[in-house]
């Protein structure tokens, strides 16, 4: 007998909006971005969380803000 547990996490963005400030490496325009996350098990949903992530729009950095 052969058991097949599927896992996975499935990222997609919600909202895209223009954050203040600039890029500290090239000095591009920041982008905030909301991501929801979702693990699933077996095709059913056990956590799904909302982020906001920062980007640079001309480098296409992460940005981390402190």
């Amino acid at each position: 007998m052969c058991l097949v547990f599927v896992c996975d996490e499935d990222e997609r963005v919600l909202q895209r909006q223009a954050a203040p400030g600039a890029c500290p490496y090239c000095g591009g325009m920041v982008q905030a971005l909301d991501m929801e996350s979702q693990w699933r098990f077996c095709f059913v949903p056990l956590y799904v969380k909302t982020k906001r992530r920062y980007y640079c729009t001309l480098c296409t950095r992460r940005l981390i803000i402190q």
